[in-house]
């Protein structure tokens, strides 16, 4: 019988995969003026990119989220890390515009697969009063690892051309797949104290749309996802065209900002949120909402403020802001349901996140920014999204408030 990883383990290993999981992600937005060049792209096709990769990304999470309730999550995780991989390594050997568009929809197949099961995995290997602390821990890799993809590619770019960096990139993961395979998979449910689930069937999943608070949850984070999912796209494309930095400069700044607002928001909203919940059940709503409403004003500073600091600390400053919620939302997403419906639950926020957020968003703006003639009007559509988002996430707090007074009113 395979033995069972720690929680320690588990969470360092996922974890760990998850970094590389942004790093390949983001290797595209570090480089893209160089990809633009080469190809003789116009923004309206560098966007489509993002599309391309989103296609992918969304159309198959839900059809891992009902195998990962049903089936081996540790060989869905491995194939999915393969994939990517393979996508992120043959990006770099793309001649036309057409195969880079095919690659891209690859890695998004990959990482479909790893973000759907991984948290559901996570969810059953630590206790409710631990889970959103390691959640927390898990995606700090997001901007850890989307700040490494944009650095070193940008770096890797400079030195020996944008195709070498999905290279060497994308090479350790066609290794690092098979890191799960030998150990044993936690059982669904088993640290939350209740009998196991049966696998569940259509009708199960048909449950999640009559989840309100499960929907409002999503349904903020699709405005979320459609505003971050084009400023990731275009962030260094922006600062190199409209400030005047240097391909590399944008791209090591950007990086950096992401690594450091990222780390600290994630480490601060998540704990936090936990701490707080203790006294407040509707807290984790609490720390989307507010966090995402104040990050309005200095969102629209960043795009806006002609002068290159003031815009460049509005950008720092919402970008901290944004990702206090990182770990919240995620916890969200599988707490308000049953627990054999996790993965499906996770895979239905990464479709509805994607079919009407991020896979549009990049080529929006893309496309705004030909038809208007200037990029920096067209990623102002952004922060109005994220205030969209914010509203919701407000709602779903008062209406946990109201249902966590109702359970504590005595009846009689």
């Amino acid at each position: 019988m395979n033995r069972k990883l720690s929680p320690f383990w588990t969470l360092f290993i996922l974890t760990g995969l998850n970094l590389l999981n942004y790093f390949d992600r983001f290797i595209l937005s570090a480089v893209l003026p160089s990809v633009q060049r080469d190809l003789q792209l116009n923004d309206g096709d560098a966007g489509r990119l993002a599309t391309a990769f989103m296609l992918g990304y969304f159309i198959t999470s839900p059809f891992f989220g009902y195998f990962g309730d049903r089936s081996s999550r540790k060989w869905l995780i491995a194939v999915g890390i393969f994939i990517w991989s393979l996508g992120t390594v043959l990006t770099g050997f793309a001649q036309t515009f057409a195969l880079l568009v095919g690659f891209r929809v690859l890695v998004g197949v990959g990482e479909a697969s790893y973000a759907t099961i991984s948290p559901s995995y996570i969810s059953d290997t630590f206790g409710r009063e631990r889970r959103n602390n390691a959640l927390t821990i898990f995606y700090v890799a997001i901007p850890v690892g989307a700040a490494l993809g944009g650095i070193v590619g940008g770096w890797i770019s400079a030195h020996w051309g944008w195709r070498h960096a999905f290279i060497w990139a994308g090479a350790p993961g066609l290794l690092l797949a098979l890191l799960l395979l030998p150990f044993a998979e936690p059982g669904r449910g088993a640290v939350d104290g209740g009998q196991p689930q049966g696998k569940p069937g259509i009708a199960d999943l048909l449950k999640l749309f009559r989840l309100r608070e499960y929907l409002l949850v999503v349904g903020g984070y699709v405005a979320y996802t459609f505003a971050l999912g084009a400023f990731g796209h275009w962030g260094p494309t922006f600062l190199h065209r409209v400030h005047g930095l240097t391909e590399e400069s944008a791209s090591t700044f950007f990086g950096g900002v992401l690594v450091v607002a990222g780390i600290l928001g994630t480490f601060v909203g998540g704990f936090a949120a936990t701490a707080w919940r203790k006294h407040n059940p509707a807290a984790y709503a609490w720390v989307l909402g507010l966090s995402v409403i104040v990050a309005v004003p200095l969102a629209f500073g960043a795009f806006w403020f002609p002068a290159h600091k003031t815009a460049m600390a509005c950008l720092a400053g919402a970008m901290f802001l944004l990702f206090l919620g990182t770990g919240p939302v995620n916890t969200l997403i599988l707490e308000t349901v049953p627990v054999n419906l996790r993965a499906s639950a996770m895979a239905m926020s990464i479709f509805m996140i994607h079919a009407f957020g991020d896979i549009w968003s990049p080529e929006i703006v893309g496309r705004l920014s030909d038809v208007w003639g200037s990029l920096q009007k067209a990623t102002l559509i952004l922060p109005c999204a994220l205030l969209l988002g914010g509203i919701l996430w407000l709602w779903l707090a008062l209406q946990m408030r109201r249902t966590s007074r109702a359970a504590s009113t005595p009846v009689g």
